[in-house]
């Protein structure tokens, strides 16, 4: 909003003149001091299809889950964490032998641990790499490392006088200092001014005043706040999230529930710290049963895992219930899936008839027909690999060749491909190997020989060089039936968001964590072993008489391909 022009900047403070002592003075923003503002794919199958003709007709459970498998599945929370920090130090400790370490000059400012006076203030921005804007990355910094109030006092007595004008984006930055120190008098010095010298106030402003507001016992104010951020945009999830605080605050469980059901209603999403709020105002407050066990099923429609703390408040919302005998406990799933603590068995992770044709029709239409897919392929290569599925019989296990390929550590390509397509066909399983032509010619990373075996083990289909493998990957797993595994790295995230429904999304993440088989590594000589292929679902889940809610524990990262390994139990207790 440009600058405050200060026609009278000495009558900024209270304390401001040339003697200031700004370690006693009090700060004080005065209104009157305040002025303006200014063939393409070459079909080939070397192993005849009278083999497997008893195969046409499969439904089988895999022996690969009750192999020897990694602990921990690719998505499980924390492994790609793991990897990145074990690449990290890999990486520093390869630099570290090549050069010796630099010290690095810091590029943020440090705040003064004590008030400063006008003339310390003018030395230390003289100083300053960016004379034109020490007061803002100043400002910044005390806001990033909570200084102390009265530092950021002095800091604007000082501009005051120097410059006489305070730009709009400082008052914000030290706004920010008071509502995140609960400075709450200054906040309402700061809405006073600001309300009387503008018409409007932004949202970045808006949504301060609420947040210190909602901490007080002006907090029915921000309703008025919110109202006006209204006519001008949606409000944020964290507007709402601070006034349904202040009303719990204040145990006005109506008031706070109201505009849960308004923010629902107007397609937002909740952050985790409202369901928190609401279901501590449960223990203090009786009553919104039904309102708070819907929460739970918002949780499992959209697949969101709680943090810690709020399972810790639904835990003890649950145990508080009179005459209910609600225990929760802290447990977690063997890989059978059977609850540690009560010892239920959790839903399974493969998916109904219904909701396996919704993927499969889905998948199809919106991945495999996309508008975008003869990007990666031609409709010739497309159509003739979709005539070679149909001539096939339906497969257990479709590899995508290159991507193993490559996972060995040492020796040829195709030797790592061959021991994964051998290891496989051991089990006795109908193997389609998807790869690219340049794999048949002989080259230091492709041994003809081992090429030959491979096509005698599985079926095979190469495409161009320049095409894309997953999209055929996906259709023939998903043609071949509900059995049907993958083996790949690729954890098919673009090809998740080309499906346009949230829950469609869902469900293919939920197919592709019962369906793919992962090799990290592979060495020659060494036995081929999958990561784990979990049996149960990570999912919000009840029958009634128990709960069972997996959560992020405290510390743990996780990205968003991966899912929670704790769950927290709750059983009714006779």
């Amino acid at each position: 909003m440009g600058f405050f022009l200060m026609s009278r900047p000495i009558l900024f403070l209270k304390y401001c003149n040339p003697q200031f002592n700004p370690g006693t003075a009090s700060f004080t923003l005065v209104n009157n001091v305040i002025g303006k503002l200014s063939g393409l794919a070459r079909l080939l199958c070397t192993k005849g299809v009278s083999r497997h003709a008893l195969n046409d007709i499969r439904q089988r459970d895999f022996n690969i889950r009750e192999r020897p498998s990694f602990p921990n599945s690719v998505f499980a929370a924390g492994t790609a964490k793991r990897t990145a920090e074990y690449q990290k130090r890999r990486a520093e400790a390869a630099l570290q032998e090549e050069e010796p370490d630099i010290p690095r000059k810091k590029k943020s400012l440090e705040p003064p641990d004590h008030p400063l006076t006008a003339s310390e203030w003018k030395c230390l921005k003289m100083t300053s790499s960016n004379p034109d804007r020490f007061d803002i990355r100043m400002m910044t910094s005390m806001v990033a490392n909570g200084t102390d109030i009265n530092v950021a006092k002095s800091l604007l007595a000082y501009i005051a006088m120097d410059t006489g004008t305070l730009s709009y984006e400082l008052l914000l930055r030290y706004l920010t200092l008071c509502v995140g120190g609960g400075h709450h008098l200054e906040v309402f010095d700061m809405y006073n001014i600001m309300k009387n010298q503008f018409k409007t106030l932004d949202t970045g402003a808006c949504s301060l005043f609420i947040k210190g507001f909602s901490r007080t016992e002006r907090w029915k104010e921000g309703l008025n706040i919110l109202e006006n951020i209204k006519r001008a945009i949606m409000p944020s999830p964290r507007n709402y999230g601070d006034l349904i605080a202040g009303a719990v605050l204040h145990r006005d469980s109506a008031t706070a529930w109201a505009l849960y059901a308004e923010l629902m209603e107007k397609g937002l999403t909740p952050n985790q710290e409202i369901w928190q709020t609401l279901f501590q105002c449960g223990l203090s407050l009786q009553g919104h049963e039904d309102q708070l066990k819907s929460i739970l099923l918002h949780l499992r429609d959209n697949q969101i895992y709680p943090k810690e703390t709020l399972a810790t408040a639904v835990k003890a919302w649950f145990e508080s219930l009179p005459d209910q005998k609600w225990s929760g406990n802290w447990s977690t799933s063997d890989p059978r899936g059977v609850c540690q603590s009560c010892h239920a068995k959790l839903e399974s992770i493969q998916l109904s008839q219904e909701e396996y044709a919704q993927l499969k029709g889905s998948v199809m239409r919106e991945v495999i027909q996309g508008r975008d897919v003869f990007k990666k392929t031609t409709p010739e290569e497309l159509e003739s690999f979709k005539n070679f599925v149909k001539r096939k019989p339906s497969f257990d296990v479709v590899i995508d060749g290159l991507n193993v390929a490559n996972i060995g550590i040492k020796g040829k390509q195709s030797q790592t491909l061959l021991a994964v397509v051998s290891e496989l066909e051991r089990q006795g399983l109908v193997i389609l190997v998807l790869g690219r032509k340049h794999m048949q010619r002989t080259s230091r990373s492709w041994d003809r020989h081992d090429m030959i075996l491979i096509q005698q083990k599985a079926h095979c289909f190469f495409t161009e060089n320049i095409s894309e493998d997953d999209p055929f990957l996906l259709y023939a797993t998903l043609h071949s039936g509900n059995h049907c595994n993958f083996v790949s790295r690729d954890l098919m995230r673009d090809h998740k968001a080309c499906l346009t429904e949230c829950a469609t999304r869902r469900l293919f993440f939920k197919w592709q964590r019962g369906h793919q088989l992962v090799l990290n590594s592979y060495i020659p000589g060494n036995r081929v072993r999958f990561q784990r292929i979990l049996s149960y679902d990570t999912i919000v889940q009840t029958n009634g008489g128990s709960w069972h809610i997996p959560y992020d524990a405290i510390g743990e990262e996780r990205c968003t391909y991966e899912v929670p390994q704790k769950w927290l139990c709750i059983t009714r207790t006779n």
